[in-house]
């Protein structure tokens, strides 16, 4: 099940994800939520819902949430759902407790802390031998762009083949008898092919947007799958997996502007892989407000989000006039060949650009073909944060609206 958002700071979508997620664990045996974040950060939150963790408020066990955008997970709905999986785990034995995972691949240097970590406490040899591997990255510090500029310019040779030899020596290792060794094995292989992954992701992303996104939302897929197949051998049947991530990733890209232009996504590769085992829906907004930042690496601000273009998706629902509703493409019946014809779609990641919104944040999309649900908020609010530099109202709100340009 794969939940999307318009926006990466709609209360919103994040309460409808979590409303849906609820039921789906509760009543449908869903095992796992996987989240577009990176596998470490997400490690201690597994852990905490779990309750194998020494993180006694939900607080802490978001505390390695810490990379721009902190709000996306450090919010006050998405604590409320924690708080919520770790009570009904709790209630549940070892083996049906459901777990959070990440799918992103930007955690490089901590996957190969964690790598290390992992064969320090077993193998004191072959944790020298991944320190040495993954040393070769101390050149340039924690900043892992700097790499990739380095390597993809010919100022530095690359380091494929220090984290493709820990990969192929993780994955030949023997794991010791027991579930506890198991999960620790299974956690310290992703971070190590998150290493592989994200080493090639930082090496191709100033040679072009499509190749370092392509290469970016197919770890997430394979990541998926991995989580899917180690799950369902785990437990001795099938998993089940709610995905939450952007639009933009999970929407299939075939059905859009970007796919023409020779992107791929997350949603695409998993309707490829998977057929009719994934159901994939998206959120839509007309206007309200949104927590996005200005500028790259800047707090979030709660920013007034402009009414949808004309001739837009979003435009069209706020003419239906209805508050909230559900569109499932399976109902639409003769009325879909109005719909598939290609409309203007918007998507509002971490930065929202009001100045220049057609440019920005819209696309041409077939929405039919892109998702086989919608759920469309026609007025939404900003997330809350959790953290204190983040929040506030928009310090000069008039450059989000026509007057202001």
């Amino acid at each position: 099940m794969l939940l999307g958002e318009a926006t990466h700071g709609t209360h919103e979508f994040y309460q409808a994800r979590a409303v849906l997620t609820r039921r789906l664990i509760a009543e449908r045996g869903f095992n796992a939520v996987a989240l577009e974040a990176d596998w470490p950060d997400a490690l201690r939150l597994h852990q905490y819902v779990r309750g194998g963790t020494r993180d006694t408020r939900v607080e802490e066990a978001l505390d390695d949430f810490q990379r721009f955008p902190r709000w996306m997970w450090r919010n006050a709905e998405m604590r409320a759902f924690v708080e919520w999986l770790r009570t009904h785990n709790a209630a549940r034995p070892e083996g049906e407790r459901a777990g959070v995972y990440g799918l992103d691949l930007y955690s490089l240097h901590a996957s190969m802390r964690e790598v290390v970590r992992y064969l320090e406490a077993r193998d004191p040899v072959a944790a020298a031998r991944a320190r040495d591997r993954y040393a070769c990255f101390d050149r340039f510090g924690e900043d892992a762009q700097s790499y990739g500029h380095a390597t993809t310019y010919g100022y530095a040779d690359s380091c494929e083949e220090e984290v493709l030899a820990q990969l192929r020596e993780l994955r030949e290792r023997q794991v010791r008898d027991g579930a506890s060794e198991q999960d620790a094995h299974f956690h310290a292989e992703q971070n190590a092919r998150l290493a592989r992954d994200a080493e090639a992701y930082y090496r191709v992303m100033f040679a072009g947007r499509d190749e370092s996104w392509n290469l970016r939302d197919t770890h997430m897929a394979d990541t998926a799958d991995a989580l899917s197949e180690y799950l369902g051998r785990r437990h001795g049947a099938p998993a089940r997996l709610v995905i939450w991530a952007h639009n933009s990733h999970l929407g299939d890209a075939r059905a859009t502007q970007m796919g023409d232009q020779g992107e791929l996504n997350l949603g695409q590769l998993l309707r490829e892989r998977h057929g009719r085992e994934t159901f994939n829906v998206g959120f839509t907004t007309y206007t309200g407000t949104v927590l996005a930042a200005r500028e790259w690496d800047t707090p979030g601000r709660r920013r007034r989000v402009r009414p949808a273009l004309p001739d837009s998706y979003e435009a069209l629902f706020h003419e239906v006039g209805q508050p909230a509703f559900l569109l499932r493409m399976e109902d639409l019946g003769e009325a879909g060949s109005a719909l598939r014809e290609r409309r203007l779609e918007r998507a509002i990641g971490v930065i929202y650009a009001p100045h220049s919104e057609r440019h920005s944040h819209y696309f041409f999309a077939d929405l039919p073909a892109q998702f086989d649900a919608v759920l469309h908020y026609d007025i939404t609010s900003a997330v809350q944060p959790l953290d204190q530099d983040a929040g506030h109202e928009e310090e000069d709100a008039a450059d989000t609206w026509p007057t202001g340009m």
